[in-house]
């Protein structure tokens, strides 16, 4: 079957791009875009260059206007993305969660879910949506997803160990329709052992093409360079021994990401999308920050692919972005499971809410303090 695939809250495309190149054994399984939407004037424009098949297929409109009509005239769905946005649960923003502006923004990916009835789901957040309202707004948001019909899997994905060169951890929540006879498990890491990348290699192999595109230096400071001569690999502007001319003059927290200069032999740090100075991720070796493709090869985007805007839009777009090669190892597991085909899995980070009769007896087994009755029927709590 080929999925027609909607995308809320769609970046870049980092999550269309890989359901775009998700392939398995079986070619009657893929994965083809329908439709896709953000607010964002560059971001709408890099995902329609590189991920539409259909001009008028992305919609750049605030989704708190988007007359989801307008989106059901373009195509009925198969599949639903959604990377809801994460400013209110990660651990490096106030951590506002449900409280904050964009906490509550799922809710749209609920209503898409409710409207178009897909067949399937992937939704993502950072890792900090576990723990944002003491628990409170990762438990609501699964027991909406399963409310609407759905057996939930989430799971804490760290993508360094799917083989991916930057050390980026994110929940991702896969749902299958409750009257379809389909249960999703986690690919396994251990095909990915022993294609462990680095930084390095990942920016020097092959070398990136001089017409790159995307591919322009940042101008340093004579000051910042200065302060990243003394600066060695992994560490930052606080652990390094620098002069004292050269300290940053910061008081209460001290981030460990500023100034902080890759380790050429491990994967990178999280990229991110925003900051100002010393938030650019810097060079191993040459005192500069890197350039933004050598940022989007460490979010696995093939260099063809065209980041549309200001330097500065594309730094943050590449830092919002889902690793490409990541998330199309977990697109061809959801192919996979779809298709009948077996494949290497692990155990889930957190217990899936499924129905009654998916329910593995062995975890309750082993952990039957999570479990509780939702609507009747036994789920797994987180």
């Amino acid at each position: 079957m080929i999925f027609k695939l909607g995308e809320l809250f769609c970046g870049p495309g980092g999550i269309g791009y890989a359901a775009k190149i998700a392939k398995i054994n079986n070619p009657d399984f893929a994965i083809k875009h329908a439709w896709a939407n953000d607010y964002d004037k560059d971001t709408c424009a890099t995902y329609e260059k590189n991920v539409a098949i259909a001009p008028g297929t992305v919609i750049c409109q605030d989704i708190r206007k988007l007359n989801y009509d307008r989106l059901k005239k373009i195509s009925d769905i198969d599949a639903l993305a959604f990377g809801f946005p994460c400013n209110d649960f990660s651990v490096v923003g106030e951590q506002k969660g449900m409280d904050g502006v964009f906490g509550p923004l799922y809710t749209y990916g609920i209503k898409a879910l409710k409207l178009f009835k897909p067949k399937w789901f992937l939704a993502e957040n950072v890792g900090g949506l576990r723990n944002s309202n003491d628990g409170k707004a990762f438990s609501q948001i699964l027991k909406e997803m399963y409310n609407a019909g759905y057996s939930v899997y989430p799971h804490l994905y760290k993508f360094e160990e799917y083989g991916i060169p930057q050390a980026r951890h994110r929940i991702i929540i896969i749902g299958i329709r409750e009257d379809i006879n389909v249960v999703y498990k986690i690919p396994s890491t251990i095909p990915y052992k022993l294609k462990l990348k680095t930084c390095k290699d990942a920016i020097e192999i092959p070398p990136i093409p001089t017409d790159a595109p995307n591919n322009e230096f940042t101008r340093q400071s004579e000051t910042v360079v200065e302060r990243l001569k003394y600066i060695k690999p992994g560490e930052n502007a606080f652990t390094a021994n620098i002069p004292e001319h050269l300290q940053l003059n910061v008081k209460g927290a001290k981030i460990s990401q500023i100034y902080k200069r890759l380790d050429p032999n491990k994967p990178a740090y999280t990229v991110t999308g925003s900051g100002g100075g010393g938030t650019h991720v810097y060079h191993w070796e040459e005192n500069r920050a890197l350039t933004n493709r050598e940022r989007a090869r460490l979010q696995t985007f093939p260099d063809d692919f065209i980041f549309i805007g200001t330097k500065e839009s594309v730094r943050k777009q590449i830092g919002m972005a889902v690793p490409v090669e990541g998330v199309k190892i977990i697109f061809e597991a959801i192919l996979k499971s779809f298709a009948s085909e077996d494949y290497m899995h692990d155990d889930p980070s957190f217990e899936p809410l499924l129905k009654e009769n998916h329910i593995d007896l062995y975890n309750f087994q082993q952990h039957p303090s999570q479990m509780y009755a939702l609507d009747q029927e036994k789920v797994y709590a987180v």
